[in-house]
């Protein structure tokens, strides 16, 4: 199996495999569809072209938020989701940090995933249908939810799920008010155009470590350095109910949550039917289908 994943292709987007990182410009478009056909304006799609995310404040109104908000809080709790493979547990405490495929465990949560808020706004920006390569839940309570390190979501997609093309576009749904100081997601705007390659071989099993902590797959510090004097540094803070688009590529991450104040959000990664998975390109073997989907079936559109 491993040498028939391993298999020799071209690669516009190497990592993973040389000893010293580079940073390549990307060579693929950011936007593929029409600026004018879909729920986002005409401006929030140039916006999103310039800065590879986008925040769109209460998109989903109050009602529709404590819903959301009820159904994680019971899912947290309950001992045989904790248990599951999907949940992933803080390192430093007992609390749940992540649960993934959540579209398909949870009818909730699946009907929000094909919402045309988001879904559609996927489909605009990707120029085609889209599938679920991921979903997830995360969940960053008060006191004691730690952070993400600076990363690019399309270099995990690539090296290990064989993802071919940054043509994916995440959906982060916030169910808490994001505050500049209880961890928020932060995006070096501008960042989705320039490609970082990263150093060290994909562990096997890499994924059992790395959802709770990444130590292979993220940048270094110069290259960090290098990119934050180019592209600037945003806080994408709102109200709960609001959404952040954000490119499968541009360079993210969040600090650690040390107020009282908690932070969650579902995460749908919205993938095109046209940049369906491959063998992986530095991994020996696929990871699990919950965290990198092989049904390519598109969305149902509502």
């Amino acid at each position: 199996m491993a040498d028939v994943l391993q298999t020799r292709r071209h690669d516009p987007y190497p990592s993973r495999t040389s000893e010293r990182p580079k940073l390549i410009d990307r060579e693929d478009p950011v936007v593929h569809g029409a600026a004018d056909v879909g729920p986002l304006t005409s401006e929030q799609v140039k916006t999103f072209d310039r800065d590879g995310a986008l925040l769109v404040e209460s998109l989903f109104d109050g009602d529709e938020v404590a819903r959301l908000r009820a159904r994680l809080d019971r899912m947290i709790a309950d001992p045989m989701v904790r248990a599951d493979e999907r949940a992933v547990i803080e390192l430093e405490s007992d609390e749940v940090r992540s649960i993934f495929e959540v579209h398909r465990s949870d009818g909730l949560f699946g009907r929000v995933a094909s919402d045309p808020r988001v879904a559609d706004a996927a489909r605009q920006l990707l120029g085609s249908d889209v599938y679920l390569h991921q979903s997830r839940i995360n969940v960053k309570p008060g006191f004691a939810g730690a952070g993400f390190w600076w990363h690019s979501d399309f270099e995990t997609w690539h090296a290990e799920d064989g993802m071919p093309r940054p043509r994916a576009v995440s959906a982060s749904i916030t169910l808490t008010d994001n505050y500049p100081y209880n961890g928020p997601l932060m995006v070096m705007a501008g960042s989705h155009r320039i490609f970082v390659t990263t150093m060290g071989e994909t562990p096997e099993d890499h994924y059992k470590s790395s959802l709770r902590r990444q130590e292979v797959g993220v940048p270094d510090e110069d290259s960090l350095r290098e990119l934050a004097d180019r592209c600037e540094i945003k806080q994408m803070v709102g109200p709960a109910g609001s959404v952040v688009f954000f490119d499968s590529n541009v360079m993210h991450g969040s600090g650690g949550n040390i107020t009282p104040f908690p932070r969650s959000n579902v995460f749908l990664v919205y993938n095109s039917v046209e940049n369906t998975l491959e063998a992986p390109y530095a991994a020996g073997e696929r990871r699990p289908a919950f965290i990198a989907a092989r049904d390519f079936e598109p969305v149902p559109r509502r």
